[in-house]
């Protein structure tokens, strides 16, 4: 099968340092390579995925991110490319909007995001000609719209360490209050565990909410990391004792949980979103809401086996299965696509 992958055009693919996004379509990328595919990638010229590669915007045309300009752009000419593969794999914002110029190239959009109005606005206009994947069950609950297939992300665990674990406590997230990172330092203080904050924190709204609430109540056992590199980030999973998440909203997926795992760290959160599909209540971490269970949990967390966590992203979340769910999407749109075509 010949597929274009479409990255968000704004980091490169895989990321240098945060970006669950680029890591999902770098991890896929490779893997649909391996299994024997034809695979363009269209990203970040600075991508350094070792698959067949184009760009189609310049490095300083995609700063800041989020510009809506360089996202239409960046769909615009990948689309050009895109058009001569057998299927796209779109990871994009602006690319299901214009997919609807190839009405007759099969689509399978991936939204990585909430369902929120904009992106319920935006996802509609695949109804009917396109697919839509959601990336957990809990994700897919969210929305109206016709979800074709719900695909978990998946790693290659070989490239994590099979860590022996730590006294501390790790944090790998976002600079922002609804990643629960005032709770979490509450929690290891009360249970008397130290506590590392790996995070981004680049705009505006990340470094006033660090200022503000985080800055002060660092020291006495909680260190801020900053952003860790790709090692960075293996070295503080591997070294923990468990991963801290008491996320305060319905994260789509959690990629951290499974890195987490993946390096045989249990993880200690909160049941939102798709916390409950990664992780074994018991078995591969603890879920609880209240701080009292929570604060329990992290007293338990060192009873918890290692070996059955890291276990548990080999079988459940490969970057093999993540690639074999997506090739099993991608033959039901070209089958619709060719069912279409021939009825007209």
């Amino acid at each position: 099968m010949r597929i274009a992958v479409i990255a968000p055009p704004y980091l490169p693919v895989p990321p240098p340092a945060y970006g669950g996004t680029e890591a999902v379509v770098d991890a896929l990328a490779r893997g649909l390579h391996a299994a024997g595919h034809d695979v363009l990638l269209i990203a970040h010229p600075d991508s350094t995925c070792p698959v067949p590669t184009a760009s189609v915007l310049p490095a300083d045309e995609v700063v800041p991110m989020g510009r809506a300009a360089a996202e239409l752009a960046h769909a615009v000419l990948a689309y050009r490319l895109a058009a001569e593969y057998d299927v796209v794999s779109d990871h994009t914002i602006g690319g299901p909007v214009h997919a609807a110029q190839y009405p007759g190239l099969p689509v399978v959009a991936t939204n990585h995001n909430p369902f929120s109005v904009t992106r319920e606005a935006i996802y509609s206009t695949m109804v009917g000609r396109g697919s839509i994947v959601a990336i957990s069950q809990s994700h897919a609950s969210t929305t109206s719209l016709p979800i074709a297939s719900v695909i978990h992300h998946g790693i290659d665990v070989g490239t994590f360490p099979d860590g022996i674990g730590g006294e501390a406590l790790a944090m790998l997230t976002r600079m922002t209050p609804d990643k629960g990172i005032e709770r979490a330092i509450r929690l290891a203080r009360r249970a008397g565990v130290p506590l590392r904050i790996a995070a981004k924190i680049r705009a505006a709204a990340e470094n006033a909410y660090f200022a503000d609430v985080i800055e002060p109540l660092l020291g006495e056992g909680i260190e801020f990391l900053g952003e860790v590199d790709a090692a960075g980030k293996r070295d503080l999973l591997a070294g923990s004792l468990a991963l801290l998440n008491p996320i305060e909203w319905d994260e789509p997926f959690g990629m951290a949980m499974v890195e987490a795992l993946a390096c045989g760290t249990p993880v200690v959160g909160t049941p939102r979103g798709a916390a409950p599909e990664i992780v074994v209540d018991g078995v591969t971490g603890f879920l609880a809401a209240d701080d009292d269970e929570l604060v329990d949990a992290i007293g338990r967390a060192h009873e918890l086996d290692r070996a059955a966590c890291r276990e548990h992203v080999a079988v459940a979340f490969s970057v093999e299965r993540m690639s074999e769910r997506y090739v099993a999407a991608f033959e039901r749109e070209i089958t619709h696509h060719d069912s279409m075509a021939a009825a007209v």
